[in-house]
């Protein structure tokens, strides 16, 4: 029984989460006795695949250009029904929550989203999803085959990569697109901070409250010395750029310092920060999944304990 595994790629870069889940592709195709398949569409395809050594076989899907859902959906549907994988494993993404579905859709396969980890139990394919915001998880059994589209941020990148020299089947398809055509990709404007570079982040939530009280945590960040990010709230807001908002939707950092006030966690925005050095949390929920992820944390008003610590490190650093 194989596993096939879709590679989101931009601008000529392999996604992470595509080197998490060859990773975890290979070690179910492994468990299952079959092969691991990886599927690029579109693209250079020969540069990608010679970096995906932990496949079995690589298939480049060509003729078609920046991702289209419904050119993409149909070639990814032919490369499934030539090779009828018990398992594929797509990216929960922007581009892969789309391609997922309708690829269930088309191919009449069963999807389970959300998925955070995935295990082979007396050959029976045991999915674990999130729901509820990461408040719950579900283990789904999947009978017969199965598309699961997996959260960023839930398997180790490093496992999928490796040398190796697959075997590459070159591939036509053709680049209907139903009507839907792409026009161009706009990048965000430049961040007046890179979050990504800091070494210490004092990132807000929803838990702020009001746009005036974010100089509470704008002063406590200059007093650590590091900058202010962001949950996906405090932008929709319109209360900081969309450059400091760190999650799925945003950003993936990795600072040595990483102090999450007011966040209550979802999983969307764990994936970004989860690898952080260390994680202080403050929040007054105190089953707030962000504690789960945290390394110290504190059940407290944040209006209390950020004026507090800001005015001891201020008088430490005197």
């Amino acid at each position: 029984m194989d596993v096939l595994v879709y590679i989101e790629h931009l601008n000529g870069k392999i996604a992470d989460v595509s080197f998490e889940l060859l990773g975890k592709g290979r070690e179910l195709a492994d468990a299952l006795g079959g092969k691991l398949d990886a599927v690029v569409l579109g693209g250079a395809c020969r540069d990608l695949a010679a970096q995906l050594g932990k496949a079995d076989r690589v298939v480049c899907v060509g003729g078609l250009g920046e991702f289209n859902p419904s050119a993409y959906k149909n070639a990814l549907a032919d490369v499934m029904a030539n090779r009828a994988p018990r398992v594929t494993l797509i990216p929960y993404t922007s581009m892969g929550m789309e391609l997922a579905s309708s690829v269930s859709a088309a191919m009449d396969l069963a999807l389970v989203s959300f998925v955070n980890n995935v295990a082979v139990e007396d050959g029976q394919i045991i999915a674990t999803a999130s729901v509820f915001g990461g408040k719950m998880f579900a283990e789904v059994e999947c009978d017969g085959a199965v598309i699961l589209a997996a959260l960023a941020g839930s398997f180790s990148a490093d496992a999928g990569k490796g040398a190796g020299a697959p075997q590459v089947e070159e591939l036509q398809a053709a680049a209907d697109g139903a009507g839907i055509a792409f026009k161009q990709m706009i990048q965000p404007e430049a961040a007046d901070v890179d979050i990504t570079k800091q070494e210490i982040l004092v990132s807000v939530g929803r838990g702020i409250q009001s746009a005036d009280n974010l100089e509470l945590v704008e002063e406590l960040a200059n007093a650590l010395g590091g900058a202010v990010s962001s949950s996906r709230p405090i932008v929709d807001n319109g209360w900081l750029p969309k450059a400091r908002q760190v999650g799925k939707s945003g950003v993936t950092v990795k600072p040595k310092l990483y102090l999450a006030v007011g966040i209550s966690g979802a999983p969307e925005h764990i994936e970004g920060m989860k690898d952080a050095g260390t994680i202080i949390a403050i929040n007054t929920d105190p089953h707030a999944p962000i504690f789960d992820v945290a390394d110290y944390g504190i059940t407290a008003d944040l209006f209390d304990v950020v004026p507090a610590l800001t005015e001891r490190i201020k008088a430490g650093s005197a």
